[in-house]
This record gives structure tokens, C-alpha cells and sequence, in this order.
């Protein structure tokens, strides 16, 4: 899975989404930007976003979280947010409709106490995707263009009126009932377990004594991959036959006999590297795995 995708980031990839370049604090400390679908690609990486999103889709695709998937063959209205990665793939040539990106920030511009989590539209494990009758898709058709206007105008306080608008499509939202045809893939076992192996090994290699791993046990990859830790172990076992613990100190060790082998980093700093908090931590780990200690292993290698 890629890493976390950054506004900027995102820009960069589609450049031709923010052809006006707009900054990326473009409505006080918050940024807020509204583009048309068809500037984006058919099929999207599976990561998270560092931004919020909301879409209305007019053309038909998949969208695939870790281990459910939802078809999308109506006009939909979608809710993303930074917390759960997803990737879109289009089942059709023809891809309409448009998007608004923005940041918490733009949302709640005066340090409110409310977050976007407390939103059903974008919480956690909340069911973000609502399909479309006629006049639905007509009404919020005609917010969206208006978005679109209202961006490119001088109007001095237009994104207030963004805002306003953006608060409509949530309202309007809040008034539907949720899709509930959400399948789990295929295999979701085979899937979430390739998702994690992807995960782990992205990690590597690292590349300086100062880049330690972020993600180090289970539970660190289930937050990732915004499923349940027991999901996890259970789906890497019944793939793999090895648990998630194990594939997690293989793949540590593999990295820690390279980097003793192939650099010069003290032991304390290819300990402090691999996400261990003391050295020592580091010594019984090595020694549990290989039979050797760190120092024994690299005089070997010389």
C-alpha cells in the first residue's frame, strides 16, 4: 500500500486537477478545492488521503477498501476520509461527475470542537457511499457546478460560500439512507494478507539510522489497513501458515542482517532504526531469531 497521500502529493499525480494553482492553504489555514472527475485517472493507488473528499460519481466502477468492495453502477455521492485507505478502479470508459477536496480545517475554520469523525458521513467503519435517484443526482449536480463557478470567481469571500455549499451536499446526505450492498472481495483473506506483505515490505530498506520503522506489531498494521487486528492474524495464518507476528520479525531480521552486513551504523543505531527502544531489546530479538548476536553476526559477514 502506498503511502499516505499528501495534498500536494495528489496534485503532483493529477496535475491537471488544480490547473489554476491554487495554494495549498488557499482558504486560511485550511484548503478547500473542487474539480471535475474527468481529470482524474481510471484507476487510483490503494492508500490513504491526508485530505477529506466528497464525490459524485457518474459512471460506474468498483471502489475496494481492505476486505469489502462496493459497485458502483449507479450515480453515487462518496465520502472519504483520511483514516481509511481505498482505491477506485472504473468499470466504463465514460467517467462524469466531480469532486471537492478539503482539510478538516477548511470545514471548522474556528477551532470548533467538532471533528469530522463525529460526522456518521466520515466516521470509522460508517458506510460512506449513497446511491442516487434522478432528481438527487440533478440537485447535487447543480450544487457541484455551482462549486465550480464560485472557485473560479473574485468574489472576495467565496470560500465562505464553498463552505456553505460543501455543508449542503453533507445536509443533503444525511437526509438519504446509506448503500448496503457492500460485498466482501472475493478472497478478502488472500487480499488483506497481500495488503499487509505490501505494507511490511515498503518499509524497506531503510535507508538512514533515523528512519525508524513506524510500524512494528499487528495492531500497528490492522490501524493501517482500518481492519481488526484478529481479521489480520486470522487471514495472514490461513494464507500463509506462518502468523502476522512471524512474517513481522522475518522480514526485521532479513533487514538487520543487511544492515550489519552492508553498513557501517553502530548496533545501537541499526537498533534504534528498526524500532526497538533500547539496544539491549534489540541483542535478544537478533539472538532469539538467528542463534547470534549482533556483533557475532557482523564479524562473520567480515
Amino acid at each position: 500500500m502506498n503511502k499516505t497521500e499528501s495534498i500536494e502529493e495528489f496534485y503532483q499525480r493529477v496535475p491537471s486537477a488544480n490547473a489554476s494553482g491554487h495554494s495549498l492553504n488557499n482558504a486560511g489555514a485550511g484548503h478547500f478545492n473542487v474539480f471535475e472527475r474527468s481529470s482524474c485517472y481510471k484507476k487510483t493507488p490503494y492508500s490513504r488521503r491526508d485530505f477529506y473528499k466528497v464525490s459524485l460519481i457518474i459512471g460506474t466502477g468498483k471502489l475496494h477498501y481492505a476486505d469489502k468492495w462496493i459497485n458502483i453502477d449507479r450515480p453515487a455521492l462518496l465520502f472519504s476520509n483520511p483514516f481509511v485507505p481505498y482505491s477506485w478502479e472504473a468499470t466504463s470508459e465514460e467517467q462524469m461527475g466531480w469532486f471537492s477536496l478539503f482539510t478538516e480545517a477548511f470545514i471548522y475554520p474556528n477551532e470548533r470542537k467538532e471533528t469530522l469523525q463525529d460526522s456518521p458521513l466520515f466516521a470509522i467503519g460508517g458506510n460512506p457511499v449513497f446511491f442516487l435517484n434522478d432528481k438527487q443526482r440533478s440537485e447535487l449536480s447543480d450544487i457541484f457546478l455551482k462549486m465550480m463557478a464560485e472557485i473560479e470567481s473574485e468574489y472576495t469571500h467565496k470560500y465562505d460560500v464553498l463552505r456553505n455549499y460543501l455543508h449542503l451536499v453533507i445536509h443533503e446526505a444525511m437526509k438519504m439512507q446509506p448503500a448496503e450492498t457492500f460485498e466482501k472481495q472475493v478472497n478478502a483473506s488472500t487480499r488483506t494478507t497481500s495488503l499487509f506483505i505490501e505494507l511490511l515490505e515498503r518499509q524497506f530498506p531503510i535507508d538512514a539510522p533515523e528512519n525508524a520503522l513506524k510500524l512494528k506489531t499487528p495492531t500497528d498494521f490492522a490501524g493501517r489497513l482500518s481492519v481488526h487486528v484478529n481479521h489480520l492474524n486470522r487471514s495472514v495464518k490461513e494464507v500463509t501458515g506462518k502468523t502476522t507476528t512471524e512474517h513481522i520479525s522475518a522480514r526485521i531480521t532479513k533487514e538487520a542482517r543487511a544492515l550489519l552486513n552492508h553498513t557501517n551504523w553502530n548496533v545501537s543505531e541499526i537498533a534504534y532504526s528498526l524500532g526497538f527502544e533500547y539496544p539491549a531489546y534489540f541483542n535478544i530479538f537478533f539472538k532469539k531469531q538467528t542463534g547470534q548476536t549482533p556483533g557475532s553476526s557482523r564479524n562473520l559477514a567480515v
